[in-house]
């Protein structure tokens, strides 16, 4: 049974919001410019589909589609001085996250813990050949410091099948199991529709769904913006039954946008401009929708 929580760098930085999506629309240009270019720009908003890739294989993070996928960001009110003890508090909203990829470089994950956050999202894997250099580092070093974590994919709809990327997700990082510590696997959906029409972008979720469910047991999560669902699945709702949803939706607000077709989010990403002790520079912040408890329960599946 699945559990469903019910109430309402390194090297280099990551990119600020503006810059993410001018990063995202030049990425498109390249790949495919006549239809990408008018995703990048904002027609996702009006039901344009991309080209086939969207993102370059290997460059994509958890919010990098955000702004070209047609969402809009307000500031962020809630970051954490480097070296605050605890994070700020969000609303009524529970338990903090982060999530990350090899963007953030080394992480000091005890300082993570020590700063109050609960749970984190790491990148594991992209298509069907690529793995985040700093996954196996994170997932292991957030284990040992007790953060609560999962390993995400990014999605390439243009690229594979959703089957042939849930088998490869599954088998570099994606697994799971009941050991108190370690969430079911996310889906990152965003960055356009992949030249998809709505009909088959449904297909291609299903099916990555149904891929991971019989190889780890667990419902994936599916984190998406509301422009990019509404947009590249029509506000489906036959997930809503199936999979946590996780929110990209960066806004002051006291809740999130949700996008059409599901009632509420499990887990909501509120900014990418936060700042966490341990993670140099800025980092993505993420609540929970729920008590520890039910934080924990996610992770177990009870």
């Amino acid at each position: 049974m699945s559990t469903r929580i019910r109430t309402i760098k390194t090297v280099r930085p990551r990119l600020s919001a503006s810059v993410a999506a001018l990063a995202v629309a030049g990425a498109l240009a390249v790949v495919a410019p006549a239809s990408a270019s008018a995703s990048a720009s904002g027609s996702a908003a009006s039901g344009a589909r991309s080209s086939a890739t969207s993102v370059p294989l290997g460059s994509g993070y958890a919010g990098i589609g955000y702004l070209a996928d047609g969402e809009s960001a307000t500031p962020d009110s809630a970051r954490v001085p480097a070296g605050a003890p605890a994070v700020m508090p969000l609303a009524s909203w529970g338990p903090a996250g982060v999530d990350v990829s090899h963007y953030q470089g080394t992480i000091n994950w005890s300082s993570v813990k020590a700063a109050g956050i609960s749970f984190a999202y790491i990148k594991a894997t992209e298509g069907t050949t690529y793995t985040d250099p700093q996954f196996s580092a994170n997932y292991l070093h957030a284990y040992n410091a007790k953060v609560i974590r999962g390993a995400y994919h990014f999605a390439q709809p243009g690229l594979s099948s959703g089957s042939a990327q849930a088998t490869y997700f599954a088998g570099h990082g994606g697994a799971w199991s009941a050991d108190n510590l370690t969430l079911p696997g996310m889906l990152d959906l965003e960055g356009g529709c992949a030249g998809l029409s709505t009909t088959s972008m449904r297909s291609w979720i299903l099916a990555f769904y149904d891929t991971y469910k019989s190889k780890t047991t667990r419902d994936v999560v599916i984190y998406t913006s509301p422009s990019w669902w509404n947009t590249c699945t029509g506000g489906w709702s036959g997930m809503s039954t199936k999979s946590p949803l996780y929110v990209a939706n960066w806004t002051t607000a006291a809740n999130p946008t949700i996008p059409n077709g599901f009632p509420y989010a499990t887990i909501w990403q509120y900014t990418d401009a936060g700042s966490v002790s341990g993670i140099s520079g800025r980092v993505d912040r993420d609540r929970f929708n729920g008590t520890a408890s039910r934080l924990l329960a996610l992770a177990n599946n009870t």
